[in-house]
């Protein structure tokens, strides 16, 4: 079952008389609950995409179907009720409240999000139930990131987006990070789809769409996709 359509999507971004063409004509579908890699080097339109499909971004032309929803002419509210309910976010650089405990920054989607799951019972499962009261500053890069992890989840989003989500980590922390994501995300059936310029990371999806000068040059099933701790890092 398709739970993302791209159809014909163009994004123009204009500047005076400059023109940027940032996704030219990108048509795709993605199946649910697969893990997709968005592959490609530093301005390939990569972060684009990933903003469009998580209602931060309109096209320019074209459609874009989420669950057979078509988000690509929702309003500003529309989209945002959109994030709300349907797409969780991981970031690079974790994006945390720091005034905020580990508990209280995973328990705030809880006021956005209409089915969010118990914060204490997915930092629990992210491995950092003894954590509850820690602030961010008090916890290192990867375990900022799991609280970043667990924040996603806990919306209990169709889909989870996350650009570059091993890129302020070191290699063997970045290994651990990305076998908990994917792991999490199977066992709960979600879509996952990964911003990277990282090949590794590639090698573990079940879908890998390479992106150069804002056109899809190919899209790879990969039958047997590596786990995290198969892959050479």
């Amino acid at each position: 079952m398709a739970i993302v359509e791209f159809e014909n999507v163009t994004r123009l971004y204009r500047s005076g008389e400059h023109e940027l063409r940032a996704l030219d004509d990108v048509s795709f579908t993605l199946e649910a609950g697969k893990f997709v890699v968005i592959l490609g080097p530093s301005g390939a339109g990569k972060s684009t995409l990933l903003n469009l499909l998580g209602g931060l971004d309109s096209p320019t032309s074209g459609t874009i179907r989420v669950s057979g929803r078509d988000i690509s002419t929702l309003s500003g509210k529309e989209l945002a009720d959109y994030r709300a309910a349907a797409v969780g976010f991981v970031f690079q650089f974790y994006n945390l409240i720091p005034t905020l405990t580990v508990y209280e920054n995973v328990e705030l989607v809880s006021e956005i999000c209409p089915k969010a799951l118990d914060a204490k019972e997915i930092l629990e499962e992210v491995g950092l139930g003894d954590h509850l009261r820690n602030f961010p500053s008090e916890l290192s890069g990867g375990e900022q990131q799991r609280v970043s992890i667990a924040r996603a989840l806990a919306k209990n989003p169709d889909i989870l987006l996350c650009d570059e989500p091993t890129g302020a980590l070191d290699s063997e922390t970045g290994a651990m990070v990305l076998a908990l994501l994917l792991g999490m995300a199977r066992k709960s059936g979600k879509t996952i789809v990964v911003v990277t310029h990282n090949q590794n990371i590639a090698k573990m999806a079940d879908v890998v769409i390479r992106v150069k000068n804002g056109k899809i040059r190919s899209i790879e099933e990969q039958a047997e996709p590596l786990s995290a701790e198969e892959v050479e890092w």
